[in-house]
This record gives structure tokens, sequence and C-alpha cells, in this order.
């Protein structure tokens, strides 16, 4: 590192402290109160956007692709199985097929995050993962919308799902790594609402063309033409400075690409300096696998990062949507009877919840938003748990059931939708970071498939409203858990929160 020397941390120098209390100023240069820009104590540092949105955009492609796959997927198999519509001889599927259908992206998906957790994401970086994430999103696309048969559908599906699993893992951490400190929050965020637009915008094509002639074709091979400006897009951004430090690169590549990431504008010594605290950071950690994890410096952000992954799955989310169709129903909402207009309605409403996460998250921190949403969200499964089977003649209660709906999804949106991820982004020491993010996307994968498989078996076993009490309890039991493990990282760097995460 040229033109660096070591200083005491003090009020008036603030940057990114390494363990001995140290911290890199460029010499004979003012120092930067926040080297990436952070919202921390005087950071002051503006963010240039253009660059940032550019970096941002297409990462969070690879989010909307998947949303895009849970919205058309519905749509996909009833045109599939509609003996008018469908365009195929093998229309009728059984309950199985049906499931391998929808659930083979799913597999592909836990493939892929599996593979990123235990080599992809350290050998290849988070950008080279994107892009080939984007390949198997395209090739996945070209085979499901051609297939001439189940086996080859499903195939294309499992495909697809390798895009999902690679892009679900390099997005968050090339976001993270990319994003300056004071819009982090923001950027990781925000991706979750490109995830749920992908969802409402694949309802709403699906209402459209669910009635042509092998309209499943048409909704299952669409997402082609995001997946190619996709990888154009990750081929012309660089790999993450960080990734550049911690593969053996030199500072001067990790400097260039810190320079194209954060525009021309910005001044050299912030660069220098930014770059200067990844390195010290670099310099101590190395790469680490899987078999770091375990070790006691890093179990305190793994419980984090599969904690709330995993409540972000057993605290209601599928259960409340599988009943949402029925309590408009009862509440006497007349387009309800059709389950893509409650659909489009919900997807609507969980956009906007997501804009308020979005525009909140660096000014009123995480903590904040995951406690106050997961309460809120444990309350609505208290009252739905009271409501279901209650309804009768009474309006006013089925309509009590819409507006726990109602909460449930908005407050879900604001805290566990994209604060989970943003978490995710964060606490992860870069040594094991990949290794760590592709083990938190397995876990989300794997309960989601879970929680899906084994909810109708609950809701024989305990009925619906007992299930509804059973995710409120798992409420509380996440909500004790993230009160006495989650950190605050709102304007932190990732070294400064990687400091305070592994802190003895």
């Amino acid at each position: 590192m040229s033109n660096v020397k070591l200083t005491r941390r003090s009020p008036f120098n603030a940057g990114a402290e390494d363990s001995e209390g140290l911290v890199a100023v460029v010499a004979e240069e003012p120092a930067p109160t926040s080297p990436s820009g952070g919202s921390g104590p005087g950071g002051s540092e503006k963010v240039a956007w253009g660059p940032t949105a550019f970096a941002f955009i297409f990462p969070a492609i690879g989010g909307l692709l998947f949303g895009w796959d849970i919205g058309v997927t519905s749509g996909a198999l009833s045109s599939l199985t509609d003996a008018a519509r469908s365009g195929v001889e093998w229309y009728q599927l059984t309950p199985f097929q049906s499931g391998l259908v929808v659930s083979g992206s799913l597999g592909g998906a836990l493939i892929a995050s599996f593979l990123a957790a235990v080599y992809v994401g350290d050998a290849l970086g988070s950008r080279k993962e994107l892009i080939l994430g984007s390949i198997f999103y395209g090739t996945g696309a070209l085979i499901q919308g051609s297939a001439p048969s189940l086996p080859i559908l499903v195939f294309g599906r499992a495909v697809y799902g390798l895009g999902i699993g690679f892009a679900m893992h390099g997005a968050p951490v090339y976001i993270a790594e990319t994003a300056p400190s004071k819009v982090r929050g923001l950027l990781i965020s925000l991706k979750e609402g490109f995830i749920v637009g992908g969802i409402l915008v694949g309802y709403l094509v699906s209402y459209a063309v669910v009635d042509q002639e092998a309209g499943w074709r048409t909704l299952l091979s669409s997402s082609v033409y995001l997946a190619v400006p996709l990888t154009v897009g990750m081929s012309y951004l660089p790999n993450t400075p960080r990734w550049l430090l911690q593969a053996g690169k030199s500072a001067h590549e990790a400097r260039d690409a810190l320079s194209r990431l954060r525009g021309r504008d910005t001044s050299p010594a912030v660069v220098a300096a930014e770059v200067d605290a990844m390195a010290a950071a670099a310099d101590k950690s190395g790469v680490g696998g899987m078999g770091e994890l375990l070790r006691p410096e890093n179990r305190r952000p793994l419980y984090i990062g599969l904690s709330v992954v995993l409540f972000q799955q057993i605290t209601g989310q599928p259960s409340v949507l599988y009943y949402a169709e029925q309590v408009f129903r009862d509440a006497g909402f007349e387009q309800a009877d059709s389950a893509a207009g409650v659909a489009v309605v919900l997807g609507l409403f969980k956009l906007l919840m997501t804009g308020v996460a979005v525009a909140k998250v660096d000014s009123l921190g995480r903590r904040p938003l995951l406690l106050s949403g997961v309460t809120v969200m444990t309350l609505s499964t208290i009252v739905l748990g009271a409501c279901t089977g209650n309804t009768g003649d009474d309006p006013n209660v089925a309509r009590l059931s819409v507006a726990a709906i109602f909460a449930y999804v908005g407050a879900y949106q604001v805290s566990f939708g994209p604060i989970a991820w943003l978490l995710v982004g964060e606490i992860f020491p870069q040594r094991v970071r990949n290794a760590a993010v592709g083990t938190a996307t397995s876990t989300n994968f794997l309960s989601n498939f879970l929680v899906s498989l084994y909810l109708p078996t609950l809701i024989s076993t305990f009925g619906a409203s007992g299930t509804y009490y059973l995710f409120s309890t798992m409420g509380v039991v996440s909500l004790v858990s993230i009160y006495y493990t989650v950190i605050e990282t709102r304007g932190k760097t990732l070294e400064e929160i990687e400091e305070e995460m592994t802190r003895k």
C-alpha cells in the first residue's frame, strides 16, 4: 500500500479500525471521516448515484428473476393442466407430478446454494457467480418454454433453479461489498423490492396470458429477456474490491475497481483509504471455507444469519398466504373469487410496504424494524387464530381477518422480508462470507421447502386456528432471539461490523 501511515484512532479520524486499534490514513491528505461515506458520526462523503445505481441494478435483476418464477408458477401450472389450453397431450398430471413442476426450481436452488457455500462463492466471486446464475436462468427458461415432455420440463425447472440459487447467493454479497455504507441498507432492501416486483409482474402476466393456448410456455420462457441483460451487465461491472484483495490481487486492482464503483468524482484519497481498510481486513482474514464457520469467533454471526432466515419461514408466511383467498371470500370481497385477483392485491400491497422498508431501513435501523415488524406479525397470527372458524354470519370478524392478513403481510415486508437478507449480507466476516451466505441461503430454501411440505399436515393435526397459534408462538421465540442477538449495523462499514461481531 503506497503513501499510507498508521495512526491511533481519534475523534477526528474515524476510519475503519483494525483489531490493534489502528486506522489507515493517507499521508499528507485530510483523512475522510468515513472512508466509505457511511452515515456514522461525521460521515459526509456524497454518494455518486450513477455508478452506485448501475452496480445495484444488475444484481437486483437476479432477484427479480427469482420473484418472476414465484409469480408465474401457479398460472403456468394452471395453463399446463388445462385440456383446452395446454397444447400438449401430457396435460393430465398427478398431484406428485404437479409437485415436481412447482418444486423443480427449488431443488435446483438448493443444489446451487450448497455449491456456492462450499466452493463456487469463494472461487469465482459474486460477480462471476451472478454471470453463472444468469446463464442458468436463460438456459432454464428456454428449456422450459420448449419442453416436449414432462421430464424435460422438470429438468428445465431445475436448471432455472440453479440460476436462482447462484443469484440469491451472489446478489446480496455483491451489493453489500460494493455499496457505500450510508446506502447499503437501502440497496439490499431495495433488492427485496425487485423480488416482490418480479412476483407482482408474474401475477399480472399470468392473469393476462393464462387463457391463451400453451400460455405456460410464454410464462416460463419470457424471463430469458431479462437473463440476457443480466449477463451483459455483470460482465461489464468489476469484481468487488474486497474479493479481489481476498483472492490475492493487488491493491491497485482493488482501487481501480472501487473507483469505477464510486464514480470519477470521488476523491482518490477516499478510495485509497477505503481500500486500505479492506486490505487490512483481508490480510488478517484470508479465505476460509465451511470448516471455518464453527470456529468460536464465527458462531455468533452464524447463529444470527441462520436464525433470521429460519424465522423468516417458520413464523407463518406460507400459512397466511395459503388461506388468504378464503378469508377474502368470507369478508365478501367479490374480487377474491379469483385467486389471481387476491394475488395481485396482496402483491401490490407487498410492494408498497417494501418501499416503506427501503425508505426507512437506513434512518430507523435494522433492529427497530425487525422487532416492531415481527411483533405485528405475531399479533396478526393471534388474531387470525381467534377469527378462523368463527366468522359465521358476522362480517366484522371476517373483515378483522382481512385486516390481520394485510397487517401480517405489511409487517413481514418491513422486517423479515428485506432485513433478513440485509443482515446476511452484512454480518459475516470477510474470510467466511461466501461460505456463510451460501449456508444461510441453503437454510432458507430448505426451510421453505419443509414448511410448504408439512403445512397440510400441520393444518390436519392442529386445525387452521391451532396452526396460526403455533406460528404466533414461533413469532415470540424469534422476538426473544432477535432482541438478544441481532446487532445494529446501520451506518457501519463491513470491516467495523466484522470487528464487532467477532469481538470476544
